[in-house]
Parts: structure tokens; C-alpha cells; sequence
């Protein structure tokens, strides 16, 4: 019985394979007539042949005895054992037979399914991106942009279309899913930069208005230069503002040349060069940014030194508890501080004193700028203090 059991499964498992191999080898002979697939449609009928005699002996020793039978003749279940155990090998045996013609079978498959299932698809997608690449082109067109070189790549996949038309027979499998994929690939490079190109020139065109405005403004904003300046020059000592003199003309020159960098942006909007009026736009954006900054410093100052010359006590007390808030953070959960924060607290303690003593002993014409940028590293020293506490996980 065990042997039947192996022979049986023997038989399955031939009878599985057998009909993989007549659905490959029906897959060529779909695909192509050709000598070599004449030969193997011939082998593969022989060796079918041959495997169907090799069935009828294990069904003729399946048959043999009765092994469920209450009481068997002599001997009979050995003969049974043997037959049974010669048709499982010859089983295996054919079965190695049709994996060994699978294995030569492949390259003829492997064309067949290429041809079968690749081709027809690559060609279509093919038509179907090119057909979208020219709905694009329109549409550029129709925004009112030029498009003379999209079209000319276009045009230059006309022939490969043509070819494609006349199909694998003529021209090959290979060739014929090379050329639909690079057909594809080219007519979805075109459509692409197609769709992109009225977006991009409406962004370009935004970013131009945004800035043609930012530029107005900033003129605007120019004007309150040389008033606040004259103001700090009537109230505060010279080195109060002396670093700003230049802020009027670095803003003229920063809104001459950031209109012409503008100009220089829309033209090149105009011809499509992309980047470079991308380019010019970040010019633009930069200078503005810079002359803003330097406006701002200006009424920035004014403000301060007013505030600072009305109570100068307001700004000591704002360092002073920056410097008490790091203090107890430091010494929190400690009985002395870590000296790597103590040491820049107390250089900051000494610092805001000796501006303060300074302030105070500089009679009418005191230097508040300096008062300010003193008070400010102070500040700045207890933040990175306490950055440094809590970077170490010191307890908040």
C-alpha cells in the first residue's frame, strides 16, 4: 500500500506537469509556425506518446491485486509492491523527460509570451502617450506660449509611430517593444514639459507682480529713512547710528537694481528660459530682503534708544531676571553650580554691571547703543546658559 500510495503520487504529479508543458508548448505554437516550433510541438506529441504508455502500466499494476481484499494469494503482495514501485519509477522518469524539454522549450516560451502578452500592450500605451504629448502641445499653444520645440520632438517620433503600425512580424519582438517603450518614454517627456509650461510661466507671473509690489513698497518704506535718521542724529551720540548712514543709498540702489533684475525676469518669461528668470526672481527676492533688513535696523534703533533714553532701568531689570532665571536654573537639584554654567553667568553678572556704571557715569551724552548691545550679549549669555542645562538634561 505504500508504494501504491507513492506510485499514485507519482502519477499526479506527471499529470501536472503534463499539462504545463501542453500549455507552453500551446503558447508557442500560438505565437509563431516556424521550424523550430514544429520540432517541438513533434517532440512533445511523442513524448506524450510515450508517457500515456507509461500511465496504462501504473493504472494495469494499480489493477493488478486487490490490496484491500480480507485475504490475499501468495506472494501477491509482493509482486503488487514490485510492479507498483517499477511504475513509479517510470512515472519519475518521464517526468524528468518533460522537465528537461520544459528547460529547452524556454527560449521559444519566453519569445511566445513576449510577443503574446507584451507586445500589443507596449504599442498601445505607446499611441496613448503620444496622443496625450500633442493634447498638451495644444493646450500650450492655446495658453498663448510658444512651443516650436515641442513640436519638432514630436514631429521626430512620426516615423517610429509608422513603425510601430507595420507590427512585430515585420519588425521584430525585441525591436518592436524597444521602440514602443522609448516612443513612450519620449511622448511622456513632451507631455509633461507641456503641462508644466503654462504653470510655470502663471507662476513666473505672480511672483513678478508679488514683487513689482514688494519693490513699490519698499520705496515707500525708503522714505522713512532719512527722517528717523536725522532724528538720531539730533538725540544720540554719534556711535548710536553712525553704522547706518549708508541704509538710504544701499536701499536706492537695492530697489534700482532689483527693478532691473525684474525686468531682466519677465523677459526671460517671456522667451521660456525657466531658469534663469527663476534666477533673477531670487535675486530680486534677495535684495529686497536685505534692504528691508537694513530699513527696519533704522526705525528699529530709533525705537530702542527712545525706549532705552525714557527708562533705561526697564531694560537692566529685563537682563537682570534672564540672569536670576539661569541662576536658579543652575542650581537646581545642586548644591553648587556646574562651574561650565556658573562661569559665563557670573562674567555676565560683572558685564551688565559695569554697563550700568557706565550709563551712569557718562553724564549728558550717554552712549545708549552700547548700553543696549551690552545688555542684549547678557541676555544672550543666560539663554545659552539655560540651553545648555537643559541640553544636558539638567532638571527644568
Amino acid at each position: 500500500m505504500a508504494a501504491r500510495d507513492a506510485a499514485q503520487q507519482a502519477f499526479y504529479e506527471l499529470d501536472s506537469a503534463q499539462r504545463e508543458v501542453e500549455i507552453a508548448v500551446e503558447t508557442v505554437r500560438a505565437a509563431e509556425d516556424g521550424a523550430s516550433v514544429r520540432q517541438a510541438v513533434a517532440e512533445f506529441q511523442d513524448l506524450s506518446a510515450r508517457i500515456n504508455q507509461v500511465n496504462m502500466a501504473y493504472l494495469d499494476a494499480l489493477d493488478a491485486v486487490d490490496l484491500e481484499a480480507a485475504e490475499l494469494p501468495p506472494g501477491a503482495a509482493a509482486q503488487a509492491r514490485q510492479r507498483l514501485e517499477q511504475a513509479a519509477r517510470e512515472l519519475a522518469a518521464k517526468q524528468a523527460e518533460l522537465n528537461t524539454f520544459l528547460g529547452r522549450l524556454q527560449p521559444l516560451l519566453q519569445y511566445a509570451e513576449g510577443q503574446l502578452i507584451r507586445v500589443t500592450p507596449a504599442v498601445e500605451q505607446a499611441k496613448r502617450a503620444l496622443l496625450a504629448a500633442s493634447t498638451a502641445l495644444d493646450a500650450v499653444r492655446s495658453a498663448g506660449l510658444a512651443a516650436d520645440d515641442l513640436a519638432g520632438r514630436l514631429v521626430e517620433l512620426a516615423p517610429e509611430l509608422t513603425r510601430l503600425n507595420e507590427g512585430a512580424s515585420r519588425h521584430g519582438v525585441a525591436a518592436t517593444l524597444q521602440r514602443a517603450e522609448d516612443v513612450a518614454r519620449r511622448a511622456e517627456a513632451i507631455r509633461a514639459d507641456a503641462e508644466q509650461r503654462p504653470e510655470r510661466a502663471r507662476e513666473i507671473d505672480r511672483r513678478v507682480a508679488s514683487l513689482r509690489t514688494r519693490i513699490q513698497a519698499l520705496e515707500t518704506k525708503a522714505g522713512t529713512v532719512d527722517p528717523a535718521l536725522s532724528e538720531l542724529r539730533r538725540r544720540f551720540t554719534t556711535a548710536c547710528w553712525q553704522d547706518l548712514q549708508r541704509v538710504p543709498q544701499q536701499a536706492a540702489e537695492a530697489v534700482r537694481t532689483a527693478q532691473g533684475k525684474l525686468a531682466e525676469a519677465a523677459a526671460a518669461r517671456d522667451a521660456q528660459r525657466w531658469a534663469d528668470a527663476t534666477a533673477a526672481i531670487g535675486t530680486v527676492r534677495a535684495l529686497l530682503e536685505t534692504a528691508d533688513g537694513s530699513i527696519a535696523a533704522v526705525t528699529d534703533r530709533l525705537r530702542r534708544l527712545t525706549e532705552v533714553e525714557r527708562d533705561p532701568q526697564a531694560e537692566v531689570q529685563r537682563a537682570r531676571f534672564a540672569l536670576r532665571d539661569a541662576q536658579r536654573l543652575a542650581m537646581a537639584g545642586r548644591q553648587a553650580p556646574d562651574p561650565r554654567h556658573a562661569g559665563p553667568l557670573d562674567a555676565a553678572v560683572g558685564r551688565l554691571d559695569r554697563a550700568v556704571a557706565g550709563l551712569e557715569s557718562a553724564g549728558r551724552h550717554p552712549d545708549f547703543w552700547h548700553f543696549l548691545t551690552e545688555l542684549d550679549a547678557v541676555r544672550e549669555t543666560a539663554g545659552q546658559v539655560v540651553a545648555m542645562i537643559r541640553g544636558t538634561g539638567a532638571p527644568h
